[in-house]
């Protein structure tokens, strides 16, 4: 054998192995890829609140900070908010402000999610008295916004001594002029059962008898029925001369116009909580918890009193709260004026007492 011949023959099974290996190489499977992640979704946050009640710049300021677009619907009074969670709203809209003789029924009726407490750490900047509520024990469903009073916003009379008593509306001789009345069932109500020197959350059939039958009357000499905004809107337009208003929207309206003032009425009235709750079908939970966590930071929170004219909760904002506003008793009452206050509790099955009179209100 030639020394050629010797040489293929030994590269003969070489070439033939390195032909097999890259045979099998072709054959084998591509190995399994991970399918590609899904791309991220814009941030989105749907906001149902009361008209006039946060400072579009706390939500530019949200937004820029998060990346995320924010969708305000407003609304005027508790009931029109839970009519429309009940009507599906409870998963269209991510961030609501219930008032807190609702949210007993809204957490019974389902149509609130628990808040997750690790998610929102600026909780522990609420004051003591909105830690635990009785109306949320443990904050499982809520986070104090913003407090307040309801009363009497009223344009001065030249010459006439200043009356501070519901009488303004239930007591013919006691209008200073024109006036509208609340259209919020139960601190119209309240007001109206304060006056006759009974609770706001009488069931006495009597007392809701004789709250109604006032209130039946003040209609008739009244320009109707409007929410907080409303009636201090009117009297800044001297279309009316006193209007049933919620504290924060009066104090807007004395600072355009000194010669209206607001007064918490001697016989005694409602104290109320507002507070951020998340609906239980929230398209965007984990968006409203940060928000929830952004409007409880101390210098948001101050902010946000400073554009309301309410009280914060937030203890740690009180520190940069506008001093001015931190010594008006139409913000903060006086502890006199605290003692007259009650807060609305929910009277579960009783409520419909005060469903039958509000419709023999609306209805006369």
């Amino acid at each position: 054998m030639t020394c050629s011949r010797r040489l293929a023959a030994r590269l003969a099974p070489a070439a033939a192995l390195a032909a097999a290996i890259a045979l099998a190489a072709c054959s084998r499977p591509e190995p399994a890829r991970a399918p590609a992640a899904p791309p991220a979704q814009p941030c989105k946050l749907n906001v149902f609140i009361w008209s006039e009640y946060i400072d579009p710049e706390i939500v530019r300021a949200f937004e820029r900070k998060e990346g995320c677009k924010v969708t305000i619907d407003l609304y005027e009074d508790n009931e029109a908010m839970l009519a429309k969670l009940r009507a599906g709203g409870a998963a269209l809209y991510d961030i609501v402000v219930p008032g807190n003789y609702v949210l007993p029924a809204m957490v019974k009726e389902g149509l609130l999610a628990e808040l997750r407490h690790d998610r929102i750490p600026n909780l522990r900047n609420l004051g003591p008295r909105f830690v635990d509520p009785s109306y949320d024990p443990g904050n499982r469903h809520s986070a104090a916004y913003q407090w307040g009073t309801v009363g009497i916003y009223t344009r001065r009379k030249p010459g006439r001594p200043d009356d501070e008593s519901w009488g303004i509306l239930f007591d013919p001789r006691a209008a200073p002029g024109s006036f509208v009345l609340m259209d919020s069932i139960r601190e119209l109500m309240g007001a109206a059962l304060r006056y006759r020197g009974h609770s706001v959350n009488s069931t006495d059939p009597r007392h809701l008898k004789e709250a109604a039958d006032l209130i039946v009357a003040a209609r008739r000499r009244s320009q109707g029925f409007e929410g907080g905004v409303g009636g201090k809107n009117k009297v800044l337009a001297r279309a009316v001369t006193s209007a049933a208003a919620y504290n924060g929207d009066a104090v807007k309206g004395t600072k355009v116009d000194p010669e209206t003032w607001f007064f918490v009425p001697r016989e005694g009235g409602v104290i109320w909580v507002d507070s951020l709750a998340i609906p239980a079908g929230a398209p965007h939970r984990d968006a409203a918890e940060r928000f929830i966590d952004f409007i409880l930071d101390p210098k948001v929170g101050a902010q946000l009193s400073d554009f309301n004219q309410y009280a914060t909760p937030n203890q740690a904002a009180r520190a940069f709260v506008n001093a001015e506003d931190a010594r008006n008793p139409a913000i903060y009452p006086s502890p006199e004026t605290m003692r007259k206050l009650e807060f609305v509790t929910d009277l579960g099955e009783q409520n419909r007492l005060y469903d039958e009179a509000w419709a023999r209100v609306k209805g006369q």
